[in-house]
């Protein structure tokens, strides 16, 4: 009999190779676009969507280079101080990268870049765990929405459905998420099927560097808190 290939043992010292040049392969990505572009903006992201993230990104495929992953590689990349940065002020940048976050190398003028980012919002539906931004509530009565084969489906979500002559009925007030509380995966299905989107992609900008200049975008930063190196 063929030995399958899941009893193949895994060598740890290849994993933690691979693990290593790919976080090499990043640093190196980073500091290659920092010396080929004019400009590296920090930004934030909120509710990410990958597709939509991936469309918003080919707005600058032709002039600049996106980079997600660990903050820490990325700080690594740029310099995490004033003793190991690439480029002058550059730490200032690096220390910026915290939470969702991400680096976006380019030459685009900064004006355009201000514009596509502040323009950009996008509505989807929230995923389990997410916290609910609003409460939802069905009031008692006729659910002309469903048809009555959904009648047993929304019954295993928690609500309290019934059928009246071929019509989904709901016996009583029913919440489906209350603001402020993460969604369960029964409120995250039930307001798929109602078509109520919560989630809002949104990428912010966090600052700016330049050889000549660094600008802070997000409200409540001071330039004292990334100064110091």
């Amino acid at each position: 009999m063929p030995k399958s290939k899941r009893d193949r043992p895994v060598t740890l010292s290849k994993t933690k190779k691979k693990g290593r040049e790919h976080k090499e392969g990043i640093v190196n990505g980073i500091r290659e676009a920092v010396e080929k572009y004019s400009s590296v903006y920090v930004f934030s992201f909120e509710n990410m969507r990958n597709i939509k993230f991936k469309e918003f990104r080919q707005q600058f495929r032709q002039n600049g280079r996106f980079f997600l992953g660990s903050n820490k590689v990325m700080q690594v990349a740029l310099g995490r101080s004033a003793s190991d940065e690439i480029r002058p002020d550059i730490f200032k940048a690096s220390k910026l990268l915290h939470g969702d976050a991400g680096l976006l190398v380019t030459d685009m003028p900064k004006e355009e870049v201000e514009s596509l980012f502040n323009a950009y919002e996008d509505s989807d539906f929230s995923r389990t765990g997410s916290t609910a931004v609003e409460t939802v509530e069905l009031k008692e009565g006729p659910l002309e929405q469903f048809t009555h084969e959904m009648e047993p489906f929304l019954r295993k979500q928690g609500m309290p459905v019934r059928l009246n002559k071929g019509t989904v009925e709901l016996l009583s007030d029913f919440v489906v998420c209350e603001e402020g509380k993460p969604l369960s995966p029964e409120s995250s299905r039930i307001l798929r099927l109602l078509g109520i989107k919560l989630a809002t992609f949104k990428l912010n900008l966090v600052c700016r560097w330049s050889p000549n200049d660094f600008e802070l975008y997000r409200e409540g930063l001071d330039l004292s808190d990334v100064e110091t190196s």
